[in-house]
């Protein structure tokens, strides 16, 4: 009986461990890496670079503007959350946002992290980078870059955390398919959550990408 169960495990332990996960294709965002190089906390200020598929982009946080945005930022950061993520609404004079992953198991991971808001100190100025929200206390991953000057945003609670240095690869990001569905012509942000890079490579091949995120100054 005992020689049975040993065989059974041995037989079941692979299959296990290939159904974990989705089946895609796996990278260093798809199990964020140990950040053993980088404290748990943020420092008071510190400069991020996007690689995108246009160009790099620094961006330099600073904490005392919104210490809650920059913590949480800093913590996708540093566990290579960005790594392939879709710039997926860009709206020209307006913005450009990205932070929904291309895995669909990681979306699932990162949904319920919401953070609490944290007061606008530092206005929505032309190039800085605020988390999106879809209401009060509902931050997660999702961050924009402002284009133009929109002050209205303050008084919505969108505080930002940093600001991007030169804005001219930002500006070069692909705008064509603008406000998302169902308002607009751009991707669906509910089938971004569900079925993740397949659907915005087949579906909307001319979005622009970040390939990786870094700190580069502590």
């Amino acid at each position: 009986m005992m020689k049975t169960k040993l065989i059974y495990l041995i037989a079941i332990i692979p299959l296990l461990l290939s159904c974990k996960g989705n089946p895609q294709k796996t990278d260093a965002a798809d199990t964020p890496k140990a950040a053993a190089a980088f404290p748990k906390e943020c420092p008071g200020t510190y400069t991020v670079k996007l690689e995108t598929t246009k160009g790099d982009i620094l961006i330099d946080v600073t904490k005392a503007w919104a210490p809650l945005g920059a913590q949480r930022f800093w913590e996708l950061v540093t566990t290579g959350y960005y790594t392939d993520v879709a710039f997926f609404r860009v709206i020209e004079d307006f913005i450009a946002q990205a932070g929904i992953h291309g895995n669909p198991d990681m979306n699932k991971l990162w949904r319920e992290k919401k953070i609490q808001d944290d007061p606008v100190k530092q206005g929505n100025e032309p190039g800085t980078v605020v988390f999106a929200m879809g209401g009060p206390n509902t931050r997660t991953t999702q961050f924009f870059i402002n284009f133009k000057n929109n002050s209205q945003l303050d008084g919505m609670g969108f505080a930002a955390f940093g600001k991007v240095r030169d804005m001219s690869v930002v500006k070069k990001i692909y705008s064509g398919y603008g406000e998302g569905a169902p308002r607009g012509r751009g991707p669906s942000q509910m089938l971004m959550q569900t079925k993740g890079n397949d659907y915005l490579k087949s579906s909307f091949p001319q979005l622009d990408y970040i390939k990786s995120a870094v700190i580069v100054t502590q």
